[in-house]
This record gives structure tokens, sequence and C-alpha cells, in this order.
């Protein structure tokens, strides 16, 4: 792994560093990206904006160079280099052609644009809007240049967005291996103008057990290939051996050994039809192939794998402009190695394992580089037993996306949650989170979410960078909303720096442990802990030791905090503990926890019969000043009188509490509403407050419909 990484942000390069004694995340690469905004340019910038739908929320690095005509955008090459592939957009129905230059000297080639393959709409999907703004052209420049030379590219008449451009020193052509069947021997064209799908059928029938050589030229295939295995399919390079084909191979099964590599496969799909199979693979490899070297372009999906695909390996290839998923590892496969790919401007999760029809397992995503999924994740994990997420780099998510998400949510059945160990290791993560528009509400940078069923399985998040997030760095939620608990999670070594609202978002029910979280630069506060739906159970953070800059709560679970917006000055009349985190030593039935702080008071809390005593804990979010209590049973003439014998405690961490008002009996009486009023020291300041109730003479059990908690006497 090299010392540094280079992706797109505003200020150009960005060296993206990993936590100490870790590489630097995300894949080796053949080209270094520039972007436009930090380029020279007669044109006008665009962005930053995050706005779900604006053109400049797909950029990378949330920003653009807009050309009209005779406008131009100059960068400075940043290492030497023969090629150029340019990130662009066009207004809709438009087509063009940039002019290209060399340092001031117009070359005879142009870079054609075109919005073709763009402005996709999926409105069967909740929430989406036309994107897909962006497409990508490339361009062999014909010469080489160095270090400090100057490349520019100058509108022609259609106005062109330019988002980043790639510079590439591209290696020449590989030649024929020995003993391998050209496909041009079985009649391919490599002019591209006749059809040439026969021609790779009989060239793989004639080498099984060997290579397949598809040779520098242009190949048209108009239906897929199948019964592929045993067998190479090598070209001379992805900037020389090109096949057009939409669907490249598409089987059920293969008896394996199949090996792809250094070729292009360059798709026609400008619309996603999800029952369409346009994948570059669709199906199976079969055991024990591997996919290396590949440039892969405008199809629905790279890779949607099902079947046996056991012990593949895909490697060291380019995914770009899909209208759907880059890889989606489709069920029951085992032993999958998805390393070192480059993957930009994905129509759902760029990356992808999806535990339908059997679990996924022992499988990971290692060292890739993903950059601007525009509906859904960087890389998504919907269930699988002992998967890893390690070393990836993951910038400028959209709408309906995080950076990372580990999910239960299912889709469809049969699917197999997460099971065993869950390790995200090592991941590097910049401006990515979006706003959820089906649960208004922000997506966090790393997702870990109990959509469809809790979480159970050991998930562990280490050494994680999270910068620029422009919400939440982690969030833990039941997407659902049917308040499945998160459980078992260990978030250890992270950084974070520059996030919009929060570092933690828990909406869940359940637990996590975090140490070693250090973050900076936090825009509103450093916790929002509120669980829904409200009454579902509360989130326990855990402090493990080492955590610094977050030790702040939100304080109003009624908002969502806004970017760089600080705590809302408290009403001095608000019950500070309605709607917060509620928890008990037990509970009966349906009167659980968060009944007594829901605000209605004919709901209740009730504990276990006969097993005095029983306390119930909610969490204020942060020490407080707390001066008055308000308790209350269910106001109902039906709820006679009766006196329950109440300890006040309270502290400033979960673990430990002073008694604030000793053991005291208080009358509940319908005749005045059932409420009881207890004043507190006016040195009273507390986050945890525990109500123990060690007596109740009119029932076996303590009870409480509200507890409410006053910073005023």
């Amino acid at each position: 792994m090299p010392a540094l990484m280079v992706v797109a942000l505003s200020a150009g390069l960005l060296t993206a560093t990993a936590p100490t004694a870790h590489a630097a995340a995300g894949a080796s690469l053949p080209f270094t990206s520039v972007e436009a905004e930090s380029a020279t340019t007669t044109g006008t910038k665009v962005g930053p904006d995050y706005t779900q739908g604006t053109l400049a929320s797909e950029a990378s690095g949330r920003q653009a160079v807009r050309l009209t005509s005779g406008q131009r955008v100059e960068f400075a090459v940043p290492s030497a280099a023969s090629a150029v592939n340019v990130s662009y957009s066009v207004p809709d129905g438009q087509s063009g052609t940039l002019d290209v230059y060399v340092n001031g000297t117009k070359l005879a080639k142009t870079l054609t644009v075109t919005s073709k393959y763009s402005y996709i709409d999926t409105g069967w999907i909740a929430g989406a809007k036309t994107h897909h703004f962006f497409d990508n052209a490339r361009l062999l420049l014909g010469r080489n240049v160095q270090a400090g030379d100057k490349v520019a590219f100058q509108s022609t008449g259609t106005q062109v967005t330019v988002d980043v451009a790639d510079f590439e020193q591209v290696a020449g052509a590989a030649g024929q291996p020995a003993g391998s069947v050209s496909v041009t021997s079985k009649g391919a064209d490599p002019s591209g103008n006749g059809d040439s799908t026969q021609a790779f059928r009989d060239a793989i029938s004639s080498a099984q057990g060997g290579v397949v050589w598809i040779p520098p030229g242009d190949y048209k295939l108009t239906s897929s290939l199948s019964g592929v295995q045993n067998v190479t399919l090598q070209g001379a390079g992805s900037w020389y051996s090109v096949v057009h084909s939409s669907r490249f191979i598409d089987q059920s099964s293969s008896s394996g050994g199949v090996h792809i590599k250094d070729f292009a496969v360059l798709g026609e799909v400008t619309e996603r039809v999800d029952s369409n199979p346009d994948n570059f693979v669709n199906g199976s490899l079969g055991p024990n192939s591997s996919v290396s070297g590949m440039w892969l372009q405008h199809l629905k999906v790279g890779f949607w794998l099902m079947g046996n695909n056991d012990n593949l390996v895909v490697e060291n290839n380019r995914v770009l402009d899909t209208t759907a998923d880059g890889l989606n590892l489709n069920g029951s496969a085992h032993g999958v190695r998805v390393r070192n790919n480059f993957l930009r401007n994905q129509g759902d999760d760029s990356l992808a394992m999806w535990s339908l029809n059997g679990a996924d397992s022992n499988s990971s995503f290692e060292n890739n580089t993903i950059s601007q999924p525009n509906l859904a994740n960087g890389i998504a994990i919907y269930g699988g037993t002992d998967i890893a997420v390690r070393g990836n780099l993951i910038s400028d998510t959209n709408a309906l996306g995080s950076g990372i998400a580990i999910s239960n949510q299912k889709f469809l059945d049969p699917f197999s949650p997460l099971a065993g160990t869950i390790t995200v290791d090592g991941n590097t993560l910049v401006r990515a989170g979006a706003i959820n528009p089906n649960w208004n509400h922000p997506m966090g940078a790393l997702r870990v979410d109990s959509y469809d069923s809790a979480i159970n399985a050991t998930v562990n998040i280490t050494n994680t960078t999270i910068t620029d997030s422009p919400y939440s760095a982690f969030e833990f939620v039941s997407g659902g909303g049917q308040g499945h608990p998160v459980r078992n999670v260990n978030v250890t070594g992270a950084t974070v720096r520059n996030t919009g609202t929060v570092v933690v978002q828990a909406e869940a029910q359940g637990a996590a442990t975090f140490r070693n979280v250090t973050a900076t630069s936090v825009g509103a506060a450093g916790v929002y802990n509120c669980p829904y739906p409200a009454n579902s159970g509360s989130f326990a953070l855990t402090d493990g030791g080492g955590n610094s800059g977050w030790s702040s709560a939100w304080s109003d679970c009624s908002t969502w905090p806004q970017p760089g917006q600080s705590n809302p000055d408290p009403d001095p009349g608000s019950n500070l503990a309605k709607g917060r985190p509620a928890s008990a030593s037990s509970s009966q039935d349906v009167y659980t926890p968060g009944k007594a702080v829901d605000g209605d008071a004919n709901s209740y809390w009730e504990s276990a019969n006969n097993a005095f005593p029983q306390s119930l804990t909610v969490d204020l979010g942060s020490a407080k000043a707390v001066r008055r209590l308000v308790l209350k049973l269910p106001p109902s003439s039906a709820w006679g009188a009766r006196t329950q014998t109440i300890t006040v405690q309270g502290g400033t961490d979960a673990s430990t509490s002073s008694t604030v008002v000793g053991a005291t009996g208080y009358r509940f009486d319908p005749a005045t509403g059932n409420t009881v009023t207890i004043a507190l020291p006016s040195s009273t300041n507390l986050r945890y407050l525990r109500l123990s109730v060690s007596a109740n003479t009119g029932w076996p059990a303590a009870q409480f419909s509200e507890v409410e908690a006053y910073s005023t006497s």
C-alpha cells in the first residue's frame, strides 16, 4: 500500500491517513485525481452543496466548475501521464465535445461529452429523485506529459460541468500469450462494426483450460456469453482491448476456474431496469475464479453475483457510471475477496453483500476506493456471517446512503441476518452521510442498522477516520421503525474531524462501547441519544476510556440538530426527562420504562411484583441542574390512593450514584391528580436520575406513569 492516497477534495489533493500504525486507506491506483475547483478556470465554480437533486451534491468534493462556450479549465498535471479520464456533466438531452490543450497547444483529438447515460429516474425507490448527473470520458493523449505540464479542456458550445480529472501513465499494449486462442482467429471484428458474439463463444469453446486472447480493438457483442468455465479471458489492457456489451456473462452456474482480466467492457445502459440482466457478470463464475484489471462502464451493475462464487477474487478493477450497484454479492458466497478496486458514480450501493437465500460468509471488501455513490451506500453489508470491511476509502455519499452500512435490512426472504463477528477496520470516510428523505433526518457516515431484526452479531469498528461528514459520524438506528435493538458494538480507535452535527447519533435501543475515540470541530454536540420509537428502550454508551472532544449531549429530542447548530438554550419550564432514554430493574408485560417518560400520564411503567426494591433510571443526556421532580400515576379514579416509599438517587455516570433525597413515603391520590412533587437540594446536578421504590401500599410493584424533572424549584 502506498504512503499516500489521492482523493478528490475542494483543496485539490488530500492525503488520506488512517490512524497510527495503519496504512493509508483505499486502493493503490494507477492514476492521480485532481479536482476541477482547484484548477485554473475561466468558468464558474459551483457548490459546495449537499442538497439532494443538485448537481454539486453529486460532485466529488461537492464542488465542480461549469464551462460555457469558449470557457476552459486548466489542470496542472500532478505526475507523468499519457491519458486522462474526466468526470463531467452536461444538461439533460445535450451532447458535445471538449477541445483538449497540452501546454497551450490544441490537440487534434477532442473529448466527447454526452448526457446519454445520465439523469436516471427510479420512481419505484422511495425517496429517489432524478440523479446520476455525472459521467466519465477518457482519452489517450497521444503523447507523454510531465508533472507541472498544463492540460486544459475548453467547451466548444455545450455547457459542460467538469468535476475531476484522473491523469494516468498508461503502459503499452500487452502481447498475445503463447498458446492462447485469439478471438480474431474465430472471426471477431476488431473494428467494432461486425457482431463478434459467436467468435467469442467459439474461442471460449476452443480454449478450455487455456487462454482466450482479446487483441487491441473494439468488439461488439449483441448477446451475452454463457457456459463460461475453466478458461481465462485476457486482453491487451483496458485502454486497448474494448468489448461493447451491456450483458457480458449471464449464467446461473459454472464449474469455476474462470479468470477475466485486462480489457474493458463498455455498455449502453441508459436507464435502470431491475428486471434486466444488464450487467458485466450476472450470476455465477463458479468457485476459485478471479476478475482483475477490468474497466467496466455504462452498465446497470458491474457484478451481480448469485449461486456459487466461492473464493472469488475481484481486484484492481475500475467500475464507473453504473445505474445500480457496482458489485453485489447476492447470497451464499464464501471466501470472496473484493480488493483494490476503484468505483465512481454508482446509482445504488457501490459494494454490497446481501445474504439472500443463504448467508455470505468469511468474505471481505478490502482497500477499495469509492467515490460518489448517488442513491445508496458506499459499502453495505446486509446480513451475513463473519464479514470484514477493511481499509476502504469512501467519499461523497448522497441521498439514502452512508459511507458504510452494517445492516439487517432484508428486502426479501429468506434472509440471513448478521452473525458471528463483523469486522470494520481501518476505513476512512470523507463527506459521507446524507439526509434520508424518507426518514427526514440524517444518515451517519457509518451506520449500524437493525432495520428488520435485532443485531446480535459482534460488530467491531476499529481504526476509523471520519472527516467532514455533513451530519453525524456514527449512527445506530432501527431503520424500519420497529425499534429492534443494536447490541454488541465496540468502537475503538476513531478520529472524527469536522462533523456537521454529532459524533454519535443513537436512535435504537441497545448498547455500544467506545474507546479512544477523539473528535475535533464537532458541529452541534457530541451525542444525540433519542431512540425511536420513543418507548422502544434506551441506548447505552459505555465510555471505555481514552475518548475526548465529544462529551456533550444534544438536549432536545423533539428537534434534529442542524449542521453547526449549538444546543438550544434550555427552557427553564421544560421537562428535562421527557423522551429521554429510560431503563428499569424490571418491568411487567407492556408496561416498559419508556412509558414513564413519554408525556402521556395514562400510560405507565410497572416493575415485577413482590420483588422490592425496584428502580427506574432516566438518562438526561448530560449533567443538569435539577431542582424539582413531579411523579405521576394515571389520573383515573380507578387508581386508588396509595403511598410509595421512594429514594431519589443520581449521578453523572451510569455506574455510580448517590442519594439525593432519602427514603420517604409519598402519597398518590386521584383526588389531587395522583401527582407528587419532590423538591431537590439546590446543589443537585445529575445526568442519571434514579428512583428506587421499596414499598407500595396499593400494589406489590413500583409504578410511575410520568417522571418529570425540572430545573426550577
